[in-house]
This record gives structure tokens, C-alpha cells and sequence, in this order.
């Protein structure tokens, strides 16, 4: 990818010099003299008739510049290609008879004519018995091709701001739910530990170390949007510290991360959201606590990860369309705008008793991103 990066900045590059073009443009007309020159090749004169045919795109060769520069200070918009095509007329008509005068002296250069058919009324003569009319039409398909690379470059720019525009909605709009989401943590971790100040203050000392953590974490990978789902786990370790201080033997966690995904890309800070509305939604709710459970495994070529626990269930009419809470709706926006469609978010109710959250990401590494972006 670098390599192929690295070609197409040469070649805009050599594009951009004058000598640059002229290099690749001696190729391009002599290509169509030769192409246009195969069907004498089985003649007796095909020498001549080849380098007539030569002759006659180089001769393009030199004028197209002109025509060039005359269309580019045309006073017309791109899209205004009707008025531009009626305005090109009398150009046309000059070039096109300056272009046989180029073509008289290619002709003379290489041999194939006399200098004095420049000065003679012979050129006149057989431009106007014919030979202007094809030249003319030449001079319009150039001109045309010259339209249809830049409509074509105009569109290739447009879809090029369109998808930068798109990529920085996109960013703004994680960057925004993803602050959304910090403060709603932090402001419940806060509430947990403000709970075991007066009660116990040294178990309110071990939660507020485990809150610095926390914190010393979500700040390293503030500029992040994806990190290493070990990294991911760590974090939640941290905060189901703060709850199992706070929950005591009432509350159960258990983690199963296959090694084939521990350092596959997840969305930053997604884990501990659905694990804190588990916990108090679910197992907070049940006088003998309960469970829950996060695991992590890969699947053909996604990542499936599993965050179920035994509470109380979900509501009667409870779904996720019209769900208020914030972690979830959050998560599931967050998920949906990072990966455009090739992720999935349910939440369904367990046939035991209880609720399980179920993401499917793309498997994608560190490394990979790297290459992809190389």
C-alpha cells in the first residue's frame, strides 16, 4: 500500500511539471499515430504512411496545449458545458487552421513534404476540399475528452469531500457520545464510593484507588476510539473492584477471554457500561445478589463478546428501541456509527432468568489497522 501511495504522489507529482506532462504525452500521441497508421502496414508504402500518421498527432501533440490553455480562460463555470462548447467555436476554427500549418511543417521536418508548401496556396486549397473538416473534428474530441477527464476529476474530488466530511461527522459525533458517557460513569462510581465513606472508611480508601485507576485509564485513551480488548479488561477490572468492595460475597464476576481475541480492537469503554447496568439493574435488585458474566471469543472472522447475568430480567415490554438508559443507547450508537453496519448489538432475556448483551465486531488488530492505513 505504501508502495502504491508512494507511485501515484510521483506521478501527481511529475503531473505537475510542465516537463512531466510533455514526457507522458510524447507516449499517448505516439501510440494513436501508431494505431492509426496499422491499417497501411501491409502496403508497400507503410514507411511513409506510418510516419504521416506520426506526422499528424504529433502535430496534435503541440496544438492540444493551446487548446488547453484557451479553454482554461474561458470566463465560465465547469457545469456551464453548453455556452462553453458555443463559445470554443471560433476558436475551434483558428486552431484547427493553425494546427495545418503545424502539420505542413512536421511534415517538411521529417521529410515527408517541402518547406514551400507553407508559403503556397496549396495548403489553403486542400484544406478546404476536405482536410479541415477532419482536422476540426479531431480538435472537438479532444476537446471532449478534455471535458470528460475533468468532470470525472470534479467528481472524484466531490466524492473525496463528501467521505472526509462524513469520516470527521462520524469522529465528532463518537468523540461527543464518548463524553457523554465518561462523566455518566464517573458520577456512579462517585455515588458507589460516597456510599462506604461513613461506613467503612478503608474500604472507601481501596474504591478510591481503584477510581484513580480508572480514571489514569479512560485519560490514556482519551484520543483513542478503538483499543486492544486486554486493554478493555483491564479497565473493568478495576471498576468491578469498586463493586465487589461495595457488593461484598453478594456479587460474582467471572471473565472467559479466548487468547485469539485478547488484543483484538473494540470500542473504547464499552464493556464496563453493559457490565454497571447488569450490576445495577439486575443483580442489585435481588436480595441475594448475583452473577455476571463476560465472555470473549472469536467467531469465523468476528469478535463475539457475551456480558450475561442471573437478576431480575428485563421489563414486560421493555426493547431496545425504546429503551431510556443511557449506557445502552450510548453503546449501541457508539458501535453502529464506529463500524457503518458491520457490527451487531442485542440484548435479549436469558431462558434462565436474566439478561445477556451480545456484540459482534469485525476481528480486526492493531496491526491491522497499521497496514490498512499504510
Amino acid at each position: 500500500m505504501i508502495e502504491t501511495q508512494s507511485r501515484s504522489f510521483a506521478d501527481s507529482r511529475l503531473m505537475a511539471t510542465r516537463w512531466g506532462r510533455w514526457l507522458l504525452a510524447v507516449p499517448l500521441w505516439s501510440l494513436l499515430g501508431l494505431l492509426f497508421a496499422l491499417p497501411q502496414m501491409s502496403t508497400p508504402q507503410r514507411h511513409s504512411m506510418l510516419l504521416m500518421s506520426m506526422a499528424q498527432w504529433w502535430s496534435w501533440g503541440l496544438v492540444t496545449p493551446l487548446l488547453f490553455w484557451v479553454d482554461d480562460r474561458l470566463p465560465l463555470r465547469e457545469r456551464q458545458l453548453g455556452l462553453r462548447i458555443l463559445v470554443q467555436i471560433v476558436p475551434s476554427l483558428l486552431l484547427t487552421t493553425f494546427y495545418l500549418y503545424v502539420f505542413a511543417a512536421m511534415r517538411a521536418l521529417m521529410g515527408l513534404s517541402h518547406w514551400s508548401a507553407l508559403a503556397g496556396t496549396g495548403l489553403i486549397v486542400s484544406a478546404f476540399t476536405g482536410g479541415i473538416l477532419w482536422s476540426w473534428l479531431i480538435y472537438w474530441l479532444v476537446f471532449g475528452a478534455r471535458q470528460t477527464f475533468l468532470y470525472y476529476k470534479h467528481y472524484v474530488d466531490s466524492e473525496l469531500r463528501l467521505e472526509r466530511m462524513e469520516r470527521s461527522f462520524s469522529q465528532a459525533r463518537l468523540n461527543a457520545l464518548r463524553m457523554q458517557l465518561d462523566p455518566h460513569f464517573l458520577f456512579n462510581a462517585l455515588n458507589a464510593v460516597s456510599s462506604q465513606v461513613e461506613r467503612d472508611p478503608r474500604l472507601a480508601r481501596r474504591m478510591i484507588e481503584h477510581l484513580g485507576d480508572l480514571l489514569r485509564l479512560s485519560l490514556e485513551s482519551r484520543d483513542r476510539q478503538e483499543v486492544p480488548l486486554v486493554e478493555e479488561m483491564a479497565f473493568l477490572d478495576h471498576y468491578v473492584a469498586i463493586q465487589k468492595i461495595r457488593f461484598g460475597n453478594t456479587l460474582h464476576i467471572e471473565t472467559c477471554i479466548d487468547p485469539e481475541v485478547k488484543y483484538a480492537l473494540v470500542p473504547c469503554f464499552i464493556v464496563q457500561p453493559l457490565v454497571e447496568n447488569a450490576i445495577r439493574h439486575g443483580i442489585s435488585r435481588r436480595a441475594a445478589g448475583g452473577s455476571v458474566t463476560v465472555t470473549a471469543q472469536r467467531r469465523a472472522e468476528q469478535v463475539e463478546i457475551r456480558i450475561a447475568d442471573d437478576g431480575v430480567g428485563l421489563p414486560p415490554q421493555w426493547s431496545l428501541e425504546t429503551c431510556e438508559g443511557l449506557g445502552l443507547s450510548v453503546t449501541r450508537e457508539r458501535i453502529t456509527t464506529l463500524h457503518n453496519g458491520a457490527s451487531s448489538f442485542s440484548v435479549t432475556r436469558r431462558p434462565t432468568g436474566g439478561t445477556e448483551v451480545e456484540i459482534v465486531l469485525p476481528l480486526r488488530s492493531a496491526d491491522d489497522v497499521e497496514r490498512g492505513e499504510a
